[in-house]
């Protein structure tokens, strides 16, 4: 397990892929995800390409928001590895603040889940 609080200390894929989120860039973002991949938010699973570039696209896309990395940590185990990164969000969404966790699971090179919760 290894503690950080550096952005660039990260995978690329993480950073790649949190920073085309934010910026609903949904080519970018699927790049760093496997075919068949499968992310949870708000308790719902969206799976594979097609569901994933949807929800990304239109993500909170009704908010402006702004968001500011917290922190993570890595988990390596053989045969995969999983990263937990913290983002402090604020906006005019529905309570104003909220910080989110992401957990990120890896095939190889590639992130095959990613579980966003409070």
């Amino acid at each position: 397990m290894t503690n950080t609080t550096h952005w660039d200390a990260l995978p690329d894929t993480v950073r790649t892929f949190m920073t085309a989120l934010d910026a609903r860039q949904v080519d970018q973002a699927l790049a760093t995800l496997t075919i068949d991949a499968v992310v949870t938010d708000e308790g719902h699973d969206y799976k594979g390409h097609d569901d994933i570039g949807n929800w990304i696209a239109t993500a909170a896309s009704e908010y402006t928001y702004t968001t500011e990395f917290t922190g993570a940590t890595v988990f390596e185990r053989r045969p995969g590895t999983t990263v937990e990164v913290g983002q402090h969000l604020e906006g005019d969404f529905p309570g104003g603040v909220a910080d989110l966790h992401y957990r990120f699971t890896f095939d190889g090179e590639l992130i095959s889940r990613v579980v966003i919760e409070p």
